[in-house]
């Protein structure tokens, strides 16, 4: 009997599954969103002093994959069982063992978000290729959040895989088809760039990033152009809300990311998809 077997036969045990493999990836996700925008900050200087031949001896970044974890405070290296996820940040006290610092709270946030995200998929795609395909866009979506959150900035790194994986899941029959993703990836990435375009001839000020004409784009390819009406509304009713609500708390700022919102109307997007066209487009399916 093979463990997909089993899993197909035991919902709980799936769902169980599916709640650790999330806090473990969103444990990896934190180190992820914490050392890329450095990594790739380090990496765009090099190219620059490699195009101008000038000298480059900053010193590079730890990576991704092979960097032991590390207190941001003390600099002491952790050990294994201060990374348990979630529970070492309990246990812990929300403090670094060594030097008493505080854990910033957004790390087992972030675990207990992924890990939450992926239970969801689970429950709603059993098991199947397409609980994979949607537990790797929701991961991919709180990355590019947090990544956004700290820096406004998008990689392309996670953006276009997030649109080429869109597209490679068109081509199975528990997606939209290949047409409708092309379609909506074009159309995702134009409608954002026309506005952008639009606001800086009106007012000769940036509205957006270009991260943003891709993450929608990417959207596109998951959704279709139909459901991106949805997810602008979504995120754009998102994003003045959050700004209200931060003007009312004295800690408004003049510049507010995109992206996040753009996630959450992609992900409500995807798990209501059907609901939502039915209300919208009646007879559409």
């Amino acid at each position: 009997m093979s463990v997909i077997t089993v899993l197909q036969g035991n919902d709980w045990l799936f769902f169980s599954v599916a709640v650790v493999l999330g806090l473990v990836v969103g444990s990896f996700l934190n180190v992820i969103i914490k050392r890329m925008p450095p990594i790739l900050e380090y990496q765009w200087k090099q190219d620059y002093a490699d195009f101008t031949d000038q000298e480059f001896t900053e010193k590079k970044p730890p990576g991704i994959a092979l960097a032991r974890s590390h207190c941001p405070q003390c600099k002491k290296q952790l050990a294994a069982w201060h990374n348990i996820p979630v529970i070492s940040f309990m246990m812990l006290r929300g403090r670094c063992h060594f030097c008493q610092k505080a854990i910033s709270w957004r790390y087992p946030a972030i675990e207990l978000l992924t890990a939450l995200l992926t239970l969801m998929s689970a429950w709603y795609f059993g098991v199947s290729w397409q609980f994979l395909a949607v537990v790797v866009m929701c991961w991919l979506l709180i990355t590019i959040t947090f990544i956004d959150l700290d820096t406004f900035l998008i990689p392309d790194q996670l953006s276009l895989t997030l649109l080429w994986l869109g597209l490679f899941v068109s081509l199975f029959d528990y997606s939209i088809t290949p047409a409708v993703a092309i379609k909506g990836a074009l159309v995702g990435y134009l409608s954002l760039w026309l506005i952008f375009h639009l606001f800086k001839l009106a007012t000769g000020k940036d509205a957006m990033g270009y991260g943003d004409f891709k993450l929608l784009a990417a959207g596109g390819a998951w959704l279709g152009m139909e459901m991106l009406i949805v997810v602008l509304m979504i995120a754009s009713v998102a994003g003045l809300l959050m700004a209200a609500l931060s003007a009312v708390v004295g800690k408004g700022q003049q510049k507010i990311p995109f992206g996040p919102y753009l996630s959450v109307g992609i992900l409500v997007g995807y798990f209501y998809r059907q609901p939502i066209l039915d209300y919208l487009f009646p007879g559409l399916g």
